[in-house]
């Protein structure tokens, strides 16, 4: 003889058990919104430590480098290349000036070669990037003379270095014919341009702080002839172009 007694309904007790189904959509609208800020401000950061401390585009607006870089070159720059350098402010502004070391390595990797071409800050504007290639190291004795390059007293290999003045054109009063010899102290550099009769570089202003290094020039990844007639002047032959 069974044991009778009240019925339970068990699909009701589950179905009062079971969650409300989430709308459509899923999380709500502002939810959303607020993780693409979130992952908009993640990415805004990543590129500006990437460019700050990695690698960073820059554009040739100068011939000074000719034919090394041409106008319209673009390039990226390794600043990882001798060590890592704090920028010269964050956006423009300098938070704790006196405790930050601004424009300074604070970890050196190698030193700065002779013949290598480095983006620095302009020691006249610091507002200004420049680009030409290392000429004198510490210790190193440079002189000009009518035109050429003479390191240490006696006239160097100099590769790079392009020239279209004739020699009757020279004059012993430019510095850009003939200069020096001055040495090159302890924590500086000597800059001249590959095109060495039309650039204004060392021979004019002086020394580079080696602190002022932000990078060593890489490869050319575009190249646009602004005076070119065809209608896409892209000079492709400069694609991928590795810097010397």
């Amino acid at each position: 003889m069974g044991v009778s007694g009240p019925v339970r309904d068990f699909s009701k007790t589950a179905a009062a058990r079971k969650p409300a189904p989430e709308p459509m959509g899923g999380r709500s609208h502002k939810s959303a919104l607020r993780e693409y800020g979130e992952a908009f401000g993640i990415a805004i950061v990543l590129a500006l430590v990437i460019r700050t401390f990695l690698i960073q585009a820059y554009k040739i607006p100068s011939g000074s480098m000719e034919p090394t870089l041409l106008i319209g070159d673009h390039l990226l720059v390794d600043k990882l290349a001798y060590g890592i350098r704090l920028p010269d402010s964050f956006l423009g502004v300098q938070p704790f000036p006196g405790a930050i070391p601004y424009g300074h390595y604070i970890v050196h990797f190698g030193a700065v070669h002779r013949g290598d071409v480095v983006v620095f800050v302009f020691p006249l504007d610091p507002t200004k990037d420049f680009i030409k290639r290392v000429i004198g190291v510490p210790g190193d004795v440079v002189a000009i003379k009518d035109g050429k390059l003479l390191i240490n007293g006696a006239q160097v290999p100099d590769p790079h270095a392009y020239y279209d003045l004739p020699s009757r054109d020279r004059t012993h009063v430019s510095p850009r014919d003939n200069f020096g010899p001055v040495t090159v102290p302890p924590g500086k550099l000597f800059m001249m341009g590959d095109n060495r009769d039309h650039s204004y570089d060392s021979r004019f202003w002086g020394f580079v702080d080696t602190d002022a290094v932000e990078g060593k020039a890489l490869v050319i990844y575009w190249s646009w002839d602004g005076d070119g007639n065809s209608i896409l002047p892209i000079r492709w032959r400069r694609f991928g172009m590795v810097i010397h």
